[in-house]
């Protein structure tokens, strides 16, 4: 699934983690910063569409560097445990709404609402590289939350990331590369791929959607400081859906498709209390 909508809820639009190091830098960095963002986002409908969603967002560009509660480039999450070489969060994550009538495979079925992603991730440095360049394997399981008239169960997702990241001195530039496989149980799969017998027509017969692989992705992710207040970013992603666990329902109708972005964060304010630091977090990632 994409996960642009955490855009408008955190200081960043992409899956792009802090990484680990020995050293504390935090501490000399401001506990909070707020500022707003922007964003120009396009991505497939949902995994294995023909038509796109494109949207540009303006949303609040908030970090908080507590030890427990942090909101950053990572996201939104309440951190559980930490250490050199692992760290234990629950965050969330999201996904663009849809609506049926802008989709011709779904016409006449119900929109798909925007998901609200949440549960733990398990992040662990596999080997610091030498000149800022790290790679670390992030294990995030999701429970999915649709909201579309109230809030609606939707299953869960699990998506293991292998992530090799780098950054330039005093941070003025960053740069990820990722390659994850996102797996959903059949609930999940049977909001994106079922047809219920009610919505079934002569060219779109009824489904019943499995659990299993919902797609593989390969991502990059890039930033850079124009001043002490403003960041560029950008994003690129190619999704396959080849060899996924529902490539035989009717509304799987691509075998690939690709999102990408790119956006401004501006910051405008900043504590004068300075973070407690836990001497695990880098900054310059």
């Amino acid at each position: 699934m994409n996960s642009v909508l955490k855009a408008a809820c955190c200081a960043c639009l992409l899956s792009s983690s802090p990484a680990f190091a020995q050293a504390d830098p935090e501490r000399n960095l401001p506990l909070w910063e707020i500022g707003l963002g922007g964003a120009a986002l396009s991505t497939p409908a949902y995994p294995g569409a023909d038509e796109r969603v494109s949207r540009v967002l303006v949303f609040p560009n908030v970090v908080y560097r507590g030890k427990v509660l942090r909101a950053d480039r990572s996201g939104i999450a309440a951190r559980l445990f930490s250490s050199d070489r692992a760290e234990l969060d629950v965050g969330f994550a999201g996904a663009l709404p849809s609506d049926s009538d802008e989709v011709d495979e779904r016409d006449g079925m119900p929109d798909l609402g925007p998901l609200v992603e949440f549960g733990p991730r398990l992040k662990l440095r596999l080997a610091d590289l030498g000149g800022k360049r790290r790679l670390r394997l992030e294990l995030p399981l999701r429970a999915v939350i649709e909201a579309r008239g109230g809030l609606h169960g939707r299953g869960t997702t699990f998506e293991p990331r292998l992530a090799y990241e780098m950054a330039g001195e005093r941070r003025r530039w960053t740069l990820e590369a990722n390659v994850s496989a996102v797996l959903g149980d059949r609930k999940i799969n049977r909001h994106f791929y079922e047809v219920a017998p009610q919505y079934a027509t002569a060219s779109r017969p009824a489904y019943a959607a499995d659990s299993g692989l919902l797609l593989t992705r390969l991502g990059l992710f890039g930033s850079r400081y124009v001043n002490e207040d403003l960041r560029l970013f950008g994003y690129l992603r190619f999704e396959s859906y080849k060899g996924t666990a529902n490539r035989e329902s009717p509304l799987h109708v691509k075998d690939s498709g690709v999102s990408g972005g790119l956006g401004l964060l501006w910051t405008f304010k900043r504590s004068a209390a300075r973070a407690r630091g836990t001497a695990t977090v880098d900054p310059s990632l």
